[in-house]
């Protein structure tokens, strides 16, 4: 079991370190002139790509261990909701098909 001050020594730690790595990428660009096109085009994805990393454990593991069958019901509505924004490209006709169907199936559950 930690300390307090351990635990404080911690996050402090693990605070600076962040503010370090993100203070780099903005002193970094402040000395080059052109970013490369290629850095531009992956930078592009780097939104949806920490959505989905922060969306999918609570989809595939609500409960603990990974959950892949039809009675995860929030896998079922992320689906229907992934399936709605592919569609539509639309991100409010996403979170309301993706919520609807959750709430329908955990009213009917």
């Amino acid at each position: 079991m930690l300390t307090d001050w351990e635990a404080w020594l911690i996050i402090g730690s693990i605070g600076a370190g962040t503010l370090l790595l993100r203070f780099s990428f903005i002193a970094l660009v402040g000395r080059v002139e052109r970013v490369p096109e290629a850095a531009l085009r992956v930078l592009r994805f780097v939104p949806s790509a920490v959505l989905a990393a922060l969306a999918a454990p609570a989809l595939f593991r609500p409960d603990g261990p990974i959950d892949l069958t039809l009675g995860n019901e929030r896998m079922i509505a992320g689906l229907a909701a992934a399936a709605v924004a592919w569609r539509t490209r639309n991100m409010f006709f996403t979170i309301a098909a993706g919520m609807a169907v959750l709430w329908i199936l955990q009213a009917v559950t």
